[in-house]
């Protein structure tokens, strides 16, 4: 049985598996009892099944528990307990509870150096699991710090080619990706889709994973054909090998999406995302996630296409459902949180937007800092904002400030960096002061 739950969770029979999971624990509670290692393993699969549902506090609770057992029976430096522990500590990062992620993992790491060494895979693991929650933490420079002693480590033990050593190719390559080294990205991306082609062949889950990274990337980099070429391979394969339904081809097709929408294909963008919408609130109900990734995206082509109406209706449940599932100050949150702001400036409700995006600008910088790339987006909109209610002096304030920290971490002819100075430019000539401008 535990056997025919992994299938369905691998299958992306998330609901099945989850049925299944909870069977074995319930079956092995009543036999061997709670504090048994089998039925606490049966927990922490469940638990990982509830992790992929979304269903991120029945996932913490029982990951909890596990650890309370495991420090009990085994003590809290036991590889299983240890195990246990970082398992927790992504279950918190998902929930945007990143400092005590943070806490959780350094412990583990810590814990894992003194008894196996720097060099043994589990350590290297959780040194991973610490650089992703730096990323999240918006500390990009120390994330990119930890994933490239990662890869160098992996490398010499394992060797380039190793599963391993390209899955920390790619995490580091996530990372250059945010701090807008999209150029190094690419080429790492094009190394770990060049070795996993060769060695696992074009239609391997992995090899479609890194084939969707590196569209990604082009899209960044402006190369829309590339990215569209890539995606397009991504989903048709993933269509022939998985089945429409299944989460990776959902994503696959989300991604296309996206950027039929930079193409200014609207209608063609609107067609998937509606699409991926109905299959997701299907598959993981209207609460989760994925669905709610879903739906923003949607609601950023609705307002493109001018159907500001549906935009600010699917914007403000997103921002709903995420403030009571998540926090307030999760990442995604302030995000649905910024979409609606900007929905709310097109329909010329100015202050309601102002007032939205003061709140992000606010949490963004005590959370990430003031010279992060989303606090200056969030920076940007405002400026945006006091500009069209004719506060002009704010406005030229908050776009000198973007334009520096761009200028600054980007360098000076970054796309963005430009941008920042056309509106610091326009701000200018609004106020009348031609030669700045």
């Amino acid at each position: 049985m535990e056997n025919l739950a992994a299938t369905y969770h691998s299958l992306g029979n998330l609901d099945k598996a989850a049925e299944f999971k909870s069977l074995v624990l319930e079956k092995r509670t009543q036999t061997l009892g709670l504090d048994h290692p089998e039925t606490l393993q049966a927990m922490g699969n469940l638990a990982a099944t509830y992790q992929s549902l979304g269903n991120l506090d029945k996932a913490a609770e029982l990951e909890t528990l596990v650890i309370e057992k495991r420090t009990q029976i085994l003590g809290q430096d036991h590889p299983e307990t240890l195990t246990a522990m970082g398992n927790l500590a992504v279950t918190y990062h998902y929930l945007g509870n990143l400092e005590k992620a943070a806490e959780l993992i350094t412990l583990v790491f810590e814990k894992w150096t003194q008894t196996l060494g720097q060099h043994h895979p589990d350590t290297l693991r959780a040194m991973e699991n610490l650089a992703a929650t730096y990323h999240s933490l918006g500390n990009l420079d120390k994330a990119a710090e930890l994933k490239s002693l990662v890869l160098e480590k992996r490398t010499q033990t394992l060797g380039q080619d190793h599963p391993e050593t390209l899955q920390a190719m790619e995490n580091l390559a996530v990372t250059y990706h945010s701090l807008r080294n999209l150029d190094k990205a690419a080429e790492l991306q094009i190394l770990v889709l060049e070795k996993r082609t060769q060695i696992l062949g074009q239609d391997h889950l992995k090899t479609l994973q890194a084939m969707g990274n590196l569209a990604i990337t082009y899209h960044s980099l402006g190369n829309l054909d590339k990215a569209v070429e890539l995606e397009t391979l991504v989903f048709e394969k993933r269509t022939q090998t998985l089945e429409q339904d299944h989460p990776e081809t959902l994503q696959a097709m989300e991604n296309l999406a996206v950027t039929y929408h930079s193409l200014r294909n609207l209608d063609k963008a609107a067609e998937l995302q509606i699409l991926v919408l109905e299959k997701r609130t299907q598959i993981l109900g209207q609460d989760h996630l994925k669905t709610l990734q879903a739906m923003g995206n949607l609601a950023i082509t609705y307002h493109s296409l001018g159907n500001l109406d549906k935009a600010v209706e699917l914007e403000t449940l997103v921002f709903e459902k995420r403030t009571q599932t998540l926090e307030q100050d999760h990442p995604e949150t302030l995000q649905a949180m910024e979409n609606l702001a900007v929905t709310y400036h097109s329909l010329r409700n100015l202050d309601k937007a102002a007032e939205l995006q003061i709140l992000v600008l606010e949490k963004r910088t005590q959370i990430l800092g003031q010279d992060h790339l989303k606090t200056l987006q969030a920076m940007g909109n405002l400026a945006a904002t006091y500009w069209s209610l004719k506060n002009l002096d704010k406005a030229a304030e908050l776009d000198a400030l973007v334009l520096e920290k761009r200028t600054q971490t980007l360098g000076q002819d970054h796309p963005e960096t430009l941008t920042a100075m056309g509106n610091l430019a326009v701000t200018y000539h609004s106020l009348g002061n031609l030669d700045k401008a």
